[in-house]
């Protein structure tokens, strides 16, 4: 990411903070940036964009007004401005000429150089269409049928930022919220969607999501979206939830759906709840698409492995990045989900019961040749979509 993609822009901005502040993130909204960092340095104020999940240079701030900036971020967000010792966190929305006002998270911390502000985007954190996942046509199919049904627990799991809260997302989209009762308890809540209820926690005030879960049973809930299970206490009442009657949707963070299943034994809960109502869990992590403005071509030079088994020989043709003006110089533009999918079975459940170790599991996933998250990327790349270096950097 040395590149700058503003390289006709090298010159920090110096003009009004609230015109800088619209401008960076009018830039920001323009190229699907996740995130937007503000970081204080001796001489400037450094700025960089998250678009599809990396770092990205942009123009710079002048070091004369870049505590004017902050401090435009800490009014709008309704901080103390006063107070630059300690972090802080709020929400603002800018008018900015684009088609909708921007929303925006905003966390302050402090530093040796001054305040360091990072500012999330909520305006480009849409909730995508099922369809647009990444899932192959089996593991969608199976995943709209567990979560079209009266009851079960599915869990998604990888590390933070792999798209586990947009995939429940896309799944409660596709429910028809006029005949089910949703209620989601996030932490914090990323996208509001229209037809259902949604709660954030705040454990200051002791609503915890042990607490959330408990007064949400009371709300006649058919669907139950917990945004993370982090404990045990948790854990076994979303669980028992899932065994009366309810859909049950959750996150861990886990690294693939064998250590999902056996974390949620070590947690604590009964075995027998655990089998009887875990339905399902889908790892996943996301992988950058290549630019299709500027894709090139490759021979790869050793064969491409998945275990015992060759998937791609040695001088295959795949696709590389290059970097264009599309694509903010960085040969990426867009992301897609590669995931893993593991369906509860009697013979899984009798693992679970014995609270067997990660082995077992593995051997049965092997022997009905279920796609592995690094398999699943590797057929990313057979299709021409992304790299194999990308494959290996998130499945490592």
């Amino acid at each position: 990411m040395s590149q700058n993609p503003f390289a006709a822009l090298r010159e920090p901005y110096s003009e009004d903070a609230v015109l800088v502040l619209d401008e960076i993130v009018r830039h920001a909204a323009n190229h699907g940036a996740s995130d937007i960092h503000l970081e204080p340095k001796l001489d400037h104020m450094r700025v960089r964009f998250r678009v599809d999940g990396a770092m990205v240079e942009h123009r710079s701030i002048a070091t004369v007004i870049a505590p004017q900036v902050v401090s435009r971020v800490k009014v709008l967000a309704r901080m103390d401005i006063s107070e630059r010792r300690i972090p802080q966190d709020g929400q603002l929305a800018l008018e900015i000429g684009l088609p909708q006002r921007i929303h925006l998270r905003a966390s302050t911390f402090p530093t040796t150089q001054g305040e360091k502000v990072v500012l999330r985007l909520l305006f480009a954190q849409s909730v995508l269409d099922f369809g647009h996942l990444g899932m192959n046509d089996h593991t969608q199919s199976r995943v709209r049928e567990i979560s079209s049904g009266p009851q079960g627990f599915i869990v998604t799991c990888g590390p933070t930022g792999s798209g586990k809260t947009s995939t429940l997302y896309a799944i409660l989209r596709h429910l028809d919220t006029t005949e089910v009762n949703v209620v989601t308890l996030e932490d914090p809540i990323e996208v509001e969607i229209p037809g259902i209820t949604q709660g954030q926690t705040n454990p200051r005030t002791g609503f915890t999501f042990a607490a959330g879960l408990r007064a949400i049973l009371r709300q006649d809930p058919d669907v139950i979206l917990v945004g993370e299970i982090r404990d045990a206490e948790t854990a076994g009442i979303a669980l028992q939830a899932a065994l009366t009657g309810h859909l049950v949707m959750s996150t861990l963070h886990t690294s693939d759906t064998v250590e999902t299943v056996v974390r949620l034994v070590d947690l604590g809960v009964e075995p027998w709840i655990i089998a009887n109502a875990l339905s399902a869990v889908l790892a996943q992590r996301l992988v950058r698409i290549v630019c299709p403005h500027c894709a090139e071509t490759a021979k790869l030079e050793i064969d491409l492995w998945d275990d015992d088994e060759v998937l791609l020989p040695s001088g295959s043709e795949v696709v590389r990045p290059k970097g264009c003006g599309q694509c903010m110089r960085t040969g990426y533009k867009g992301r897609t989900g590669i995931f893993e999918f593991l369906e509860m079975d009697d013979e899984l459940r009798e693992l679970i019961k014995g609270k067997s170790s990660a082995r077992p599991y593995r051997e049965i996933l092997k022997r009905r040749k279920i796609a592995s998250l690094r398999r699943a990327g590797f057929e990313k790349v057979q299709q021409g979509l992304t790299t194999v270096d990308e494959v290996v950097r998130v499945t490592t």
